[in-house]
């Protein structure tokens, strides 16, 4: 099934979607975040194509890109048909520097919790209504993201708290229906346990 004939056309009509003419491939929405999440439902339940795979979700800093005008930062979004095999998509968000935010559909696609979280640490995006959006690469400490253009690639920075995982294994285990006896404290930083030493580049 032809996705440009029966899915992009609905797209366009219901929710101001507009096609991504530099995609080569034709495969791109570019859609407002104000119906990110519409949008997304509706590939995954309603769609003559449905999109029930969420493949990827990733940030873009067109910090420095040639002759670009427009929102800083975007987001995308990649969706994969089961049902239909071979059928993919893209969504892309832009988002402005002055409003970093875009609506969680971690409710509908579970993966999305991590990858949202990976996007949010990386890029500095947040996404409204994620359960718990926190860094997941960089360490609790870590100041700023690291794939913004403007991050200076050979900063380094002193690690001397871990942020492990013990929370997020005591409510797996509950939903599994497991009793956790004693919960785990949250770490948090610790100013009093920075390690002496000096870093050399």
């Amino acid at each position: 099934m032809d996705l440009a004939e029966n899915i992009f056309p609905i797209l366009e009509e219901r929710f101001a979607a507009k096609r991504e003419l530099k995609d080569k491939w034709g495969l791109t929405v570019v859609v407002s975040k104000t119906y990110l999440h519409p949008v997304v439902e509706f590939l995954k339940n309603e769609a003559p194509v449905k999109m029930e795979m969420l493949v990827d979700i990733a940030g873009v800093d067109f910090l420095g890109y040639k002759d670009y005008e427009g929102p800083r930062f975007a987001v995308k979004y990649v969706f994969k048909s089961i049902s239909q095999p071979g059928a993919r998509m893209q969504l892309k968000v832009f988002v402005s520097e002055d409003d970093l935010t875009v609506p969680t559909i971690s409710d509908l696609y579970g993966i999305a919790n991590w990858q949202e979280r990976e996007v949010y640490d990386q890029f500095g995006v947040v996404f409204k209504g994620h359960p718990d959006l926190r860094r997941i690469l960089n360490h609790v400490e870590f100041v700023g993201h690291p794939l913004r253009k403007d991050y200076p690639a050979q900063k380094r920075q002193w690690l001397s708290t871990n942020d492990f995982m013990l929370p997020e294994l005591e409510k797996r285990l509950e939903t599994l229906g497991y009793k956790v006896i004693q919960r785990s404290k949250e770490v948090g930083t610790n100013d009093n346990e920075f390690l002496e030493g000096s870093i050399k580049g």
